[in-house]
């Protein structure tokens, strides 16, 4: 019985699986054919490394070329590269043998492993004479390379490739990992815009990425399970699974594993439901998997503070797309672009990246002294939820604690959005649903409490000037209308240490056609 895949590369016989190199296909076969050297990128767990060996595998059968892939991540974290490149010239040859290459054993012949500089593109040079087909080496975990050892490599594969028509050499290489070339610079020379005339960049001809799946392509995953158990997806679950990850690979698979084998305990007769996907959604945001933890580490890096914390204020200008650091925190997945507006990779991940960054805040609220006062049954009245009240209570927290808590936060400017926002997961604590929508440049977080079938719209707005309230309230009541709501909350945060607190501190009512709209000053 296949399995949903969320470890490692798939294995045809063994997980359900799309063809990987449908993905990327046409596009390698040509970079290949013209013996180009390139890039492969895309954010974690996308499914590169199960793209590379099948195309490898496949490449072999095709008997045109010699294929191999090699994973360097056994030369990870070593700068010296006399120590990075003999990692390197290990890796490969286990590679050779993995794939049962001639003459693997003879790879490491006559080379001088203390002259770091040469020895892998000597030995790469000689080993191609021997074959009796051009070589195409797909180099995985390419950009864990780092310093010196990275630049000794890519100065080997350069010099090598410049002078083919000399001698031997590999005839197309792809260079794969989660970043583009140009971020390969920044871990060798991280404030230097070039490395010279004999840059090892310039043989790189194309930067490809891998696009996570489509609607359809989830559909046809799913299936397969279906087609195998008789277990059926019902096509509201397949259209939640998707709106929520996007297609982002792991996370497909992720809730499809949740669900049968953790939820069902793989009990096939029972068709699988939307309420199914989103328990399963929420298990996987709080148990903070290892492909989520390791994404997420990235939110510590200053550059990508510089582009998520905007985003968290629904603020910034226009990003210019080819900036290396509004690159590379979409490369990494967190980011993408939607009608020209910057949002998160994914609803998933946008929810993850709020309760990673406010998490020790909740868990400080959980022990809070007075937050015994702050609990639902106080705010539950005939099946609705007093907002008012909660909203309230926080504007009195955050008068006598916001000094404290804002210092305990990296993303300062961001603090007063992910104190209220954990305050109100705190309040509401399982017994209902906080969504949000975060987008740099609508100059709002747009929020929405969901409890007993009910939803509360609130925007958070930061006060910029006397036009932030009357703006704040046009975008509320936007807001409400695209929830069908007539009552909806804006909460603006006045940031002025000059301003006295009875200043900051009010709450007013604005109605207008039969709405309201609550404003809380904080």
């Amino acid at each position: 019985m296949k399995y949903f895949n969320v470890a490692g590369p798939c294995i045809e016989s063994i997980h359900y699986m799309l063809d990987a190199t449908a993905r990327l296909h046409d596009e390698l076969v040509e970079l290949i054919n013209t013996q180009q050297y390139f890039v492969i990128h895309a954010a974690r767990q996308t499914g590169k490394t199960t793209l590379l060996i099948n195309f490898a595998n496949q490449i072999n059968k095709e008997g045109k070329y010699y294929a191999v892939y090699c994973s360097l991540e056994n030369a990870y974290v070593t700068p010296e590269p006399e120590k990075g490149i003999l990692s390197i010239v290990n890796s490969f040859v286990m590679a050779l043998e993995n794939y049962s290459m001639p003459d693997a054993e003879k790879f490491k012949e006559n080379i001088n492993l203390s002259d770091y500089s040469n020895a892998f593109g000597f030995a790469l040079r000689n080993y191609c004479r021997r074959l009796d087909k051009p070589l195409v080496i797909f180099f995985d975990e390419a950009d864990c390379l780092s310093e010196n050892t990275l630049l000794s490599f890519l100065r080997q594969l350069r010099n090598g490739y410049v002078n083919r028509a000399i001698a031997p050499f590999p005839a197309s290489v792809a260079l794969v990992g989660m970043r583009n070339i140009r971020d390969y610079k920044a871990q060798i020379r991280e404030n230097q815009a070039t490395l010279g005339t004999a840059s090892p960049f310039n043989v790189i001809t194309e930067a490809l990425t891998l696009r996570n799946f489509t609607k359809q392509e989830v559909t046809n995953l799913y299936q397969q399970h279906t087609t195998e158990t008789g277990q059926r997806f019902e096509e509201s679950a397949v259209e939640l699974a998707f709106e929520q990850t996007q297609g982002q690979p792991w996370l497909v698979n992720a809730i499809a594993r949740e669900i049968i084998e953790k939820q069902l305990k793989k009990d096939y007769s029972i068709n699988i439901t939307a309420d199914m996907v989103s328990k399963a959604i929420q298990t996987i945001i709080l148990r903070r998997d290892v492909h989520i933890d390791q994404l997420l580490d990235k939110l510590k890096e200053k550059r990508v503070q510089k582009i998520i914390e905007p985003m968290i204020l629904g603020e910034g200008e226009k990003f210019d797309e080819i900036s290396d650091d509004f690159n590379y925190v979409k490369d990494l997945g967190l980011i993408r672009l939607e009608n020209e507006t910057i949002v998160a990779g994914n609803p998933i991940y946008g929810e993850v990246i709020i309760r990673t960054l406010n998490y020790n805040e909740l868990r400080t609220l959980q022990s809070y002294e007075r937050f015994s006062e702050y609990n639902m049954p106080k705010y539950y009245k005939k099946n609705t939820v007093d907002m008012n009240l909660i909203l309230q209570d926080f504007q009195q927290f955050w008068r006598e604690n916001s000094k404290i808590w804002q210092e305990r936060f990296q993303y300062k400017e961001a603090a007063p959005h992910l104190i209220l926002q954990a305050f109100l997961q705190r309040v509401f604590n399982g017994g209902g649903d906080v969504y949000r929508e975060m987008a740099t440049g609508r100059e709002r977080l747009d929020l929405c409490i969901e409890y007993k079938g009910k939803k509360y719209p609130i925007e958070l707005k930061i006060n910029r000037g006397k036009q932030s309230i009357e703006k704040g309230i046009e975008q509320t009541l936007r807001y409400m209308d695209t929830l069908g709501c007539s009552e909806g909350w804006l909460v603006v945060f006045d940031r002025n240490p000059k301003k006295s607190w009875s200043a900051k501190i009010y709450k007013r009512e604005e109605k207008l056609d039969g709405k309201t709209v609550n404003v809380f000053g904080c």
